[in-house]
């Protein structure tokens, strides 16, 4: 496993430990509700399933298909947000 690796585990960790991942994760769906990003994905999976019929589509293909803009559509002010808290629950836990 490489450093970049054990770090990114191990913050994953002190993350999920202190029950901040579960709090970053509750302020990442309330920002993508307030932004109208889940609109905006709901909307992208029915065009999908239209386009290619409801029996011809799989969930997993629907995640293959719309993942790429789902990532595409995360607002950087939301994506700042989150490097921050993360960066500020970091520095207030530096045993990592």
């Amino acid at each position: 496993m490489s450093k970049e690796a054990r770090m990114r585990a191990t913050i994953n960790q002190k993350l999920t430990e202190m029950g901040e991942r579960e709090r970053l994760k509750e302020l990442l769906r309330a920002k993508l509700t307030e932004c109208g990003w889940k609109d905006q994905m709901k909307a992208h999976c029915k065009e999908v399933i239209k386009e290619k019929g409801l029996e011809h589509v799989t969930v997993e293909d629907l995640v293959v298909e719309i993942t790429p803009k789902g990532r595409a559509l995360v607002p950087d002010s939301v994506k700042k947000e989150l490097l921050h808290r993360i960066r500020a629950f970091l520095a207030q836990h530096a045993t990592v």
